[in-house]
Protein backbone atom coordinates (compact mmCIF):
# COMPACT_ATOMS: atom_id res chain seq x y z
CA UNK A 1 0.00 0.00 0.00
CA UNK A 2 1.30 3.38 -0.71
CA UNK A 3 1.78 6.10 1.71
CA UNK A 4 -1.17 8.60 2.32
CA UNK A 5 -1.37 11.56 -0.16
CA UNK A 6 0.07 15.01 1.79
CA UNK A 7 -3.02 17.72 2.23
CA UNK A 8 -1.96 19.53 -0.35
CA UNK A 9 -2.73 17.03 -2.65
CA UNK A 10 -5.22 14.66 -1.17
CA UNK A 11 -6.77 18.27 -1.08
CA UNK A 12 -6.57 18.11 -5.44
CA UNK A 13 -6.81 15.08 -5.24
CA UNK A 14 -10.54 15.13 -3.72
CA UNK A 15 -11.42 18.06 -5.27
CA UNK A 16 -10.71 16.33 -9.43
CA UNK A 17 -11.56 12.51 -8.92
CA UNK A 18 -13.77 11.16 -11.06
CA UNK A 19 -15.14 7.16 -11.03
CA UNK A 20 -14.69 7.55 -15.12
CA UNK A 21 -11.40 8.77 -15.13
CA UNK A 22 -9.83 7.56 -12.50
CA UNK A 23 -5.99 7.02 -12.33
CA UNK A 24 -4.35 3.86 -13.44
CA UNK A 25 -2.69 3.53 -10.02
CA UNK A 26 -6.12 3.99 -8.48
CA UNK A 27 -7.10 0.18 -9.25
CA UNK A 28 -3.75 -1.05 -7.80
CA UNK A 29 -4.20 1.04 -4.73
CA UNK A 30 -7.34 2.94 -4.47
CA UNK A 31 -7.46 3.38 -0.47
CA UNK A 32 -5.20 6.39 -0.29
CA UNK A 33 -7.59 8.22 -2.83
CA UNK A 34 -10.62 7.37 -0.96
CA UNK A 35 -8.78 8.72 2.29
CA UNK A 36 -8.42 12.10 0.72
CA UNK A 37 -12.30 11.86 -0.18
CA UNK A 38 -12.96 11.25 3.32
CA UNK A 39 -10.71 13.83 4.63
CA UNK A 40 -11.84 16.85 2.27
CA UNK A 41 -14.76 15.65 -0.04
CA UNK A 42 -16.89 13.00 1.37
CA UNK A 43 -20.10 13.84 -0.55
CA UNK A 44 -18.51 14.12 -4.04
CA UNK A 45 -19.93 15.13 -7.16
CA UNK A 46 -19.27 12.65 -9.97
CA UNK A 47 -21.40 14.16 -12.15
CA UNK A 48 -25.09 15.68 -12.58
CA UNK A 49 -27.45 14.74 -9.15
CA UNK A 50 -24.49 12.32 -8.81
CA UNK A 51 -22.45 11.13 -5.75
CA UNK A 52 -19.54 8.95 -3.99
CA UNK A 53 -19.87 8.81 -0.32
CA UNK A 54 -16.97 7.39 1.37
CA UNK A 55 -17.79 7.66 5.29
CA UNK A 56 -19.02 4.52 7.06
CA UNK A 57 -21.60 6.33 8.61
CA UNK A 58 -23.52 7.66 5.39
CA UNK A 59 -22.93 4.52 3.07
CA UNK A 60 -24.42 2.81 6.11
CA UNK A 61 -27.51 4.89 6.06
CA UNK A 62 -28.44 5.02 2.42
CA UNK A 63 -28.43 1.00 2.82
CA UNK A 64 -30.58 1.52 5.42
CA UNK A 65 -32.65 4.05 3.67
CA UNK A 66 -36.03 4.13 2.44
CA UNK A 67 -35.95 6.41 -0.30
CA UNK A 68 -32.86 4.83 -1.46
CA UNK A 69 -33.98 2.82 -4.20
CA UNK A 70 -32.52 -0.48 -6.46
CA UNK A 71 -33.85 -0.24 -9.15
CA UNK A 72 -31.25 0.57 -12.08
CA UNK A 73 -33.50 1.46 -15.37
CA UNK A 74 -33.47 5.18 -15.26
CA UNK A 75 -29.68 5.05 -15.11
CA UNK A 76 -29.50 1.65 -17.50
CA UNK A 77 -31.53 2.61 -20.29
CA UNK A 78 -28.30 5.28 -21.86
CA UNK A 79 -25.63 3.07 -20.55
CA UNK A 80 -27.20 -0.33 -22.14
CA UNK A 81 -30.05 0.65 -24.15
CA UNK A 82 -33.83 -0.78 -23.44
CA UNK A 83 -34.67 -3.57 -24.65
CA UNK A 84 -30.72 -4.86 -24.75
CA UNK A 85 -30.07 -8.40 -23.61
CA UNK A 86 -27.65 -6.28 -20.55
CA UNK A 87 -30.47 -3.99 -19.84
CA UNK A 88 -33.41 -6.74 -19.08
CA UNK A 89 -31.04 -8.51 -16.93
CA UNK A 90 -29.73 -5.91 -15.33
CA UNK A 91 -33.25 -4.39 -14.36
CA UNK A 92 -34.82 -7.81 -13.48
CA UNK A 93 -32.39 -9.63 -11.05
CA UNK A 94 -32.98 -9.34 -7.38
CA UNK A 95 -29.96 -6.99 -6.80
CA UNK A 96 -31.24 -4.46 -8.91
CA UNK A 97 -34.84 -4.54 -8.10
CA UNK A 98 -37.10 -2.78 -5.24
CA UNK A 99 -39.95 -4.84 -3.72
CA UNK A 100 -42.34 -6.66 -4.73
CA UNK A 101 -40.47 -8.43 -6.79
CA UNK A 102 -37.42 -8.10 -4.46
CA UNK A 103 -38.78 -9.52 -1.75
CA UNK A 104 -40.39 -12.43 -3.47
CA UNK A 105 -37.01 -13.90 -4.75
CA UNK A 106 -35.36 -12.76 -1.81
CA UNK A 107 -37.86 -15.02 -0.36
CA UNK A 108 -37.75 -17.80 -2.31
CA UNK A 109 -33.55 -17.90 -2.12
CA UNK A 110 -33.57 -17.64 1.20
CA UNK A 111 -35.09 -20.52 2.12
CA UNK A 112 -32.45 -22.51 -0.11
CA UNK A 113 -29.81 -20.91 1.63
CA UNK A 114 -30.64 -21.07 5.42
CA UNK A 115 -28.61 -22.44 8.59
CA UNK A 116 -29.60 -26.48 7.96
CA UNK A 117 -29.16 -26.14 4.59
CA UNK A 118 -25.53 -24.56 4.98
CA UNK A 119 -24.62 -27.00 7.39
CA UNK A 120 -25.42 -29.57 5.16
CA UNK A 121 -22.95 -28.50 2.42
CA UNK A 122 -20.24 -28.06 4.75
CA UNK A 123 -18.93 -31.81 4.06
CA UNK A 124 -19.33 -31.36 -0.15
CA UNK A 125 -17.59 -28.27 0.45
CA UNK A 126 -14.46 -29.69 2.45
CA UNK A 127 -14.07 -31.98 -0.08
CA UNK A 128 -14.16 -30.03 -2.93
CA UNK A 129 -11.46 -27.68 -1.20
CA UNK A 130 -9.56 -30.75 -0.34
CA UNK A 131 -9.37 -32.26 -4.08
CA UNK A 132 -8.49 -28.95 -5.19
CA UNK A 133 -6.07 -28.32 -3.13
CA UNK A 134 -4.48 -31.95 -3.93
CA UNK A 135 -4.41 -31.11 -7.66
CA UNK A 136 -2.99 -27.77 -7.28
CA UNK A 137 0.08 -29.87 -5.23
CA UNK A 138 0.86 -31.77 -8.00
CA UNK A 139 0.72 -28.53 -11.20
CA UNK A 140 4.55 -27.08 -11.86
CA UNK A 141 3.14 -23.67 -11.96
CA UNK A 142 -0.10 -22.78 -9.58
CA UNK A 143 -2.37 -20.34 -9.61
CA UNK A 144 -4.46 -19.73 -6.95
CA UNK A 145 -7.52 -17.60 -9.28
CA UNK A 146 -7.70 -20.14 -11.98
CA UNK A 147 -7.04 -23.76 -9.97
CA UNK A 148 -8.39 -22.91 -6.71
CA UNK A 149 -10.45 -19.82 -5.95
CA UNK A 150 -12.79 -19.65 -8.87
CA UNK A 151 -13.25 -23.16 -8.91
CA UNK A 152 -15.02 -23.23 -5.80
CA UNK A 153 -17.98 -20.78 -6.34
CA UNK A 154 -18.96 -22.26 -9.72
CA UNK A 155 -18.85 -25.59 -7.72
CA UNK A 156 -21.18 -24.57 -5.02
CA UNK A 157 -23.63 -22.20 -6.89
CA UNK A 158 -23.94 -24.94 -9.71
CA UNK A 159 -24.57 -27.49 -7.35
CA UNK A 160 -27.36 -24.87 -5.08
CA UNK A 161 -29.26 -24.61 -9.30
CA UNK A 162 -28.01 -28.86 -9.78
CA UNK A 163 -26.26 -27.65 -13.16
CA UNK A 164 -24.89 -30.73 -14.62
CA UNK A 165 -20.72 -30.72 -14.03
CA UNK A 166 -20.60 -31.02 -17.65
CA UNK A 167 -22.19 -28.36 -18.51
CA UNK A 168 -20.84 -25.94 -16.35
CA UNK A 169 -17.30 -25.08 -18.87
CA UNK A 170 -18.75 -21.57 -19.63
CA UNK A 171 -19.86 -20.00 -16.54
CA UNK A 172 -17.22 -18.02 -15.20
CA UNK A 173 -16.43 -16.19 -18.58
CA UNK A 174 -20.28 -15.61 -18.61
CA UNK A 175 -20.41 -14.37 -15.28
CA UNK A 176 -17.18 -11.94 -16.09
CA UNK A 177 -18.58 -10.29 -19.23
CA UNK A 178 -21.56 -9.68 -17.57
CA UNK A 179 -20.67 -8.42 -14.90
CA UNK A 180 -17.75 -6.17 -15.85
CA UNK A 181 -20.70 -3.89 -17.80
CA UNK A 182 -21.41 -2.47 -14.52
CA UNK A 183 -18.01 -0.73 -14.71
CA UNK A 184 -18.54 3.14 -14.73
CA UNK A 185 -17.61 3.51 -18.71
CA UNK A 186 -17.87 -0.21 -19.89
CA UNK A 187 -16.82 0.78 -23.37
CA UNK A 188 -18.43 -0.67 -26.52
CA UNK A 189 -16.51 -3.68 -26.66
CA UNK A 190 -17.02 -4.80 -23.30
CA UNK A 191 -21.14 -4.00 -23.77
CA UNK A 192 -20.75 -6.37 -26.94
CA UNK A 193 -19.44 -9.21 -24.91
CA UNK A 194 -21.67 -8.89 -21.81
CA UNK A 195 -25.11 -8.75 -24.38
CA UNK A 196 -23.63 -11.75 -26.14
CA UNK A 197 -22.88 -13.96 -22.78
CA UNK A 198 -26.57 -12.79 -21.49
CA UNK A 199 -27.65 -14.16 -24.21
CA UNK A 200 -25.83 -17.58 -24.24
CA UNK A 201 -26.57 -17.99 -20.47
CA UNK A 202 -30.40 -17.64 -21.11
CA UNK A 203 -30.80 -19.93 -24.02
CA UNK A 204 -28.68 -22.14 -21.53
CA UNK A 205 -31.15 -21.73 -19.24
CA UNK A 206 -34.19 -21.95 -20.47
CA UNK A 207 -33.21 -25.94 -21.81
CA UNK A 208 -32.50 -26.30 -18.39
CA UNK A 209 -35.47 -24.98 -16.65
CA UNK A 210 -37.07 -27.34 -19.11
CA UNK A 211 -35.12 -30.15 -18.06
CA UNK A 212 -35.66 -29.31 -14.41
CA UNK A 213 -39.65 -29.00 -14.92
CA UNK A 214 -40.26 -32.35 -16.43
CA UNK A 215 -37.85 -33.98 -13.56
CA UNK A 216 -38.03 -31.65 -10.29
CA UNK A 217 -35.32 -31.76 -7.86
CA UNK A 218 -35.43 -31.78 -4.30
CA UNK A 219 -36.66 -28.14 -3.23
CA UNK A 220 -35.34 -28.12 0.07
CA UNK A 221 -31.39 -28.43 -1.85
CA UNK A 222 -32.19 -27.38 -5.59
CA UNK A 223 -32.51 -23.73 -5.58
CA UNK A 224 -33.78 -23.73 -9.06
CA UNK A 225 -36.13 -26.33 -8.28
CA UNK A 226 -37.29 -24.31 -5.34
CA UNK A 227 -37.90 -20.88 -7.78
CA UNK A 228 -39.76 -22.88 -10.40
CA UNK A 229 -42.14 -24.10 -8.12
CA UNK A 230 -42.71 -21.20 -6.34
CA UNK A 231 -43.69 -20.31 -2.92
CA UNK A 232 -46.54 -22.09 -0.81
CA UNK A 233 -49.34 -19.48 -1.43
CA UNK A 234 -48.51 -20.52 -5.02
CA UNK A 235 -47.42 -17.13 -6.31
CA UNK A 236 -44.30 -17.41 -9.01
CA UNK A 237 -41.65 -15.40 -11.16
CA UNK A 238 -42.21 -14.91 -14.28
CA UNK A 239 -40.43 -17.14 -17.04
CA UNK A 240 -37.90 -13.80 -16.96
CA UNK A 241 -37.61 -13.12 -13.69
CA UNK A 242 -36.46 -16.80 -13.27
CA UNK A 243 -34.14 -16.61 -15.69
CA UNK A 244 -32.47 -13.47 -14.95
CA UNK A 245 -32.13 -14.78 -11.05
CA UNK A 246 -30.70 -17.71 -12.18
CA UNK A 247 -28.21 -15.77 -13.52
CA UNK A 248 -27.91 -13.20 -10.91
CA UNK A 249 -27.34 -16.03 -8.74
CA UNK A 250 -23.92 -17.61 -10.34
CA UNK A 251 -22.88 -13.77 -11.11
CA UNK A 252 -23.01 -13.06 -7.45
CA UNK A 253 -21.95 -16.16 -6.17
CA UNK A 254 -18.93 -16.19 -8.15
CA UNK A 255 -17.65 -13.04 -7.89
CA UNK A 256 -17.78 -12.15 -3.90
CA UNK A 257 -16.32 -15.62 -3.11
CA UNK A 258 -13.42 -15.93 -5.74
CA UNK A 259 -12.22 -12.29 -5.29
CA UNK A 260 -12.75 -13.24 -1.42
CA UNK A 261 -10.25 -15.91 -1.20
CA UNK A 262 -8.25 -14.64 -4.20
CA UNK A 263 -7.33 -10.93 -1.99
CA UNK A 264 -7.93 -12.66 1.04
CA UNK A 265 -4.78 -15.09 0.30
CA UNK A 266 -2.73 -12.18 -0.96
CA UNK A 267 -3.34 -9.93 2.30
CA UNK A 268 -2.11 -12.72 4.34
CA UNK A 269 0.88 -13.63 2.35
CA UNK A 270 1.53 -10.11 2.31
CA UNK A 271 0.58 -9.70 5.82
CA UNK A 272 2.76 -12.89 6.83
CA UNK A 273 2.43 -11.51 11.14
CA UNK A 274 -1.20 -12.41 10.10
CA UNK A 275 -0.71 -15.72 8.26
CA UNK A 276 1.52 -17.21 11.08
CA UNK A 277 -1.36 -15.96 13.47
CA UNK A 278 -4.20 -18.15 11.80
CA UNK A 279 -1.52 -21.07 11.93
CA UNK A 280 -0.92 -20.57 15.76
CA UNK A 281 -5.02 -19.99 16.29
CA UNK A 282 -6.67 -21.56 13.90
CA UNK A 283 -10.11 -20.56 15.54
CA UNK A 284 -9.84 -17.18 14.46
CA UNK A 285 -10.48 -18.18 10.89
CA UNK A 286 -14.26 -16.80 11.65
CA UNK A 287 -12.92 -13.62 12.29
CA UNK A 288 -10.12 -13.68 10.22
CA UNK A 289 -12.56 -13.92 7.15
CA UNK A 290 -14.79 -10.79 8.10
CA UNK A 291 -11.65 -8.91 8.24
CA UNK A 292 -10.76 -9.87 4.90
CA UNK A 293 -13.56 -8.69 3.59
CA UNK A 294 -13.27 -5.57 5.20
CA UNK A 295 -9.39 -4.64 4.66
CA UNK A 296 -10.10 -5.62 0.49
CA UNK A 297 -13.90 -5.61 -0.06
CA UNK A 298 -14.49 -7.64 -3.09
CA UNK A 299 -17.46 -5.01 -4.19
CA UNK A 300 -15.60 -1.73 -4.08
CA UNK A 301 -18.51 0.37 -4.80
CA UNK A 302 -22.82 0.05 -5.11
CA UNK A 303 -25.52 1.99 -6.10
CA UNK A 304 -28.65 3.54 -4.91
CA UNK A 305 -31.00 5.98 -6.65
CA UNK A 306 -32.95 8.04 -4.02
CA UNK A 307 -36.93 8.47 -4.25
CA UNK A 308 -37.45 11.32 -2.14
CA UNK A 309 -34.68 13.72 -0.37
CA UNK A 310 -31.96 12.53 2.14
CA UNK A 311 -30.44 14.43 5.01
CA UNK A 312 -26.16 13.38 5.16
CA UNK A 313 -25.22 14.84 8.62
CA UNK A 314 -26.86 17.87 7.26
CA UNK A 315 -26.22 17.97 3.21
CA UNK A 316 -29.10 17.15 1.87
CA UNK A 317 -29.17 15.48 -1.44
CA UNK A 318 -31.78 15.65 -3.83
CA UNK A 319 -34.71 13.15 -4.79
CA UNK A 320 -33.74 11.69 -8.20
CA UNK A 321 -30.07 11.68 -7.45
CA UNK A 322 -27.82 8.65 -8.26
CA UNK A 323 -25.54 7.56 -5.38
CA UNK A 324 -22.12 5.67 -5.07
CA UNK A 325 -21.64 3.75 -2.04
CA UNK A 326 -17.76 3.40 -1.63
CA UNK A 327 -18.07 0.51 -0.05
CA UNK A 328 -14.22 -0.20 0.02
CA UNK A 329 -13.70 3.69 1.21
CA UNK A 330 -16.02 2.81 4.20
CA UNK A 331 -14.33 -0.14 5.48
CA UNK A 332 -10.95 1.92 5.45
CA UNK A 333 -12.84 4.84 7.67
CA UNK A 334 -11.00 5.36 10.59
CA UNK A 335 -14.30 6.62 12.37
CA UNK A 336 -15.74 2.92 11.93
CA UNK A 337 -12.51 1.12 12.44
CA UNK A 338 -9.59 1.76 14.58
CA UNK A 339 -6.37 1.32 12.56
CA UNK A 340 -8.65 0.46 9.68
CA UNK A 341 -5.49 0.33 6.87
CA UNK A 342 -3.71 -2.42 9.37
CA UNK A 343 -4.82 -6.16 8.98
CA UNK A 344 -6.17 -7.93 12.64
CA UNK A 345 -7.13 -11.76 11.87
CA UNK A 346 -8.71 -10.87 15.60
CA UNK A 347 -10.60 -7.91 14.84
CA UNK A 348 -13.51 -7.62 17.01
CA UNK A 349 -16.50 -6.08 16.56
CA UNK A 350 -15.99 -5.90 12.59
CA UNK A 351 -19.54 -4.27 11.25
CA UNK A 352 -17.96 -3.94 7.80
CA UNK A 353 -20.20 -3.13 4.76
CA UNK A 354 -18.65 -5.67 2.03
CA UNK A 355 -22.42 -7.62 2.06
CA UNK A 356 -24.31 -4.14 2.97
CA UNK A 357 -26.80 -3.69 5.30
CA UNK A 358 -30.11 -3.32 5.58
CA UNK A 359 -33.12 -5.26 3.20
CA UNK A 360 -30.60 -5.66 0.60
CA UNK A 361 -27.75 -7.25 2.35
CA UNK A 362 -26.67 -10.49 0.36
CA UNK A 363 -28.46 -13.04 0.33
CA UNK A 364 -25.78 -15.40 0.13
CA UNK A 365 -23.40 -13.53 2.67
CA UNK A 366 -23.20 -16.76 5.08
CA UNK A 367 -22.17 -19.17 2.17
CA UNK A 368 -20.10 -17.11 1.04
CA UNK A 369 -18.69 -17.15 4.67
CA UNK A 370 -18.66 -20.94 4.79
CA UNK A 371 -16.88 -21.01 1.55
CA UNK A 372 -14.19 -18.43 2.41
CA UNK A 373 -13.99 -20.48 6.27
CA UNK A 374 -13.34 -23.90 4.60
CA UNK A 375 -10.86 -22.28 1.77
CA UNK A 376 -8.57 -20.32 3.30
CA UNK A 377 -8.54 -22.63 7.04
CA UNK A 378 -7.59 -25.96 4.90
CA UNK A 379 -4.95 -23.64 3.07
CA UNK A 380 -3.32 -22.92 6.58
CA UNK A 381 -3.72 -26.62 7.35
CA UNK A 382 -2.31 -27.83 4.66
CA UNK A 383 0.35 -25.67 2.93
CA UNK A 384 1.34 -23.40 6.21
CA UNK A 385 4.87 -22.48 3.55
CA UNK A 386 2.65 -21.10 0.60
CA UNK A 387 4.33 -17.94 -0.89
CA UNK A 388 3.54 -15.67 -3.73
CA UNK A 389 5.34 -17.18 -6.37
CA UNK A 390 5.39 -13.85 -9.37
CA UNK A 391 3.52 -11.48 -10.11
CA UNK A 392 0.04 -11.04 -9.27
CA UNK A 393 -2.40 -10.00 -12.38
CA UNK A 394 -5.24 -7.72 -11.13
CA UNK A 395 -8.28 -7.42 -12.66
CA UNK A 396 -8.60 -4.04 -13.91
CA UNK A 397 -12.19 -2.89 -13.08
CA UNK A 398 -12.91 -0.37 -10.06
CA UNK A 399 -16.27 -1.87 -8.75
CA UNK A 400 -15.26 -5.07 -8.51
CA UNK A 401 -11.61 -5.99 -6.49
CA UNK A 402 -9.63 -8.59 -7.20
CA UNK A 403 -7.40 -10.46 -9.43
CA UNK A 404 -7.27 -12.44 -12.59
CA UNK A 405 -3.80 -14.63 -11.75
CA UNK A 406 -2.38 -15.27 -8.34
CA UNK A 407 0.65 -17.56 -8.73
CA UNK A 408 1.68 -19.15 -5.53
CA UNK A 409 4.43 -21.90 -4.47
CA UNK A 410 3.24 -24.66 -1.89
Amino acid sequence: MNPPFPPDEARRVAATFTLAGAPDDFIDDPYRYYAALRAFDPIHAIGPDSWLLTRYDDVSQIYREAAASSDKQREFAPKFGVGTPIYEHHTTSLVFSDPPLHTRVRRLILGAVNQRAIARMEPGLVALVRELLERMAERPAADLIDHFAAQIPLEVIGNLLDVPHAERGPLREWSLAILSALEPVPGQARLARANAAVTEFLAYLRDLVARRRTSPGDPDADVLTRLIQGESDGERLSEAELLHNCIFLLNAGHETTTNLIGNGMHALLTHRDQWDRLQREPSLIGTAVDELLRFESPLQLNNRQLTAAVDLRGTVLAAGSFVTLGVGAANRDPEAFPDPDRLDVARKPNLHAAFGHGAHACVGMNVARLEGRIAIGELARRHPRIDLAGAPERDRRVRFRGFRHLPVRL
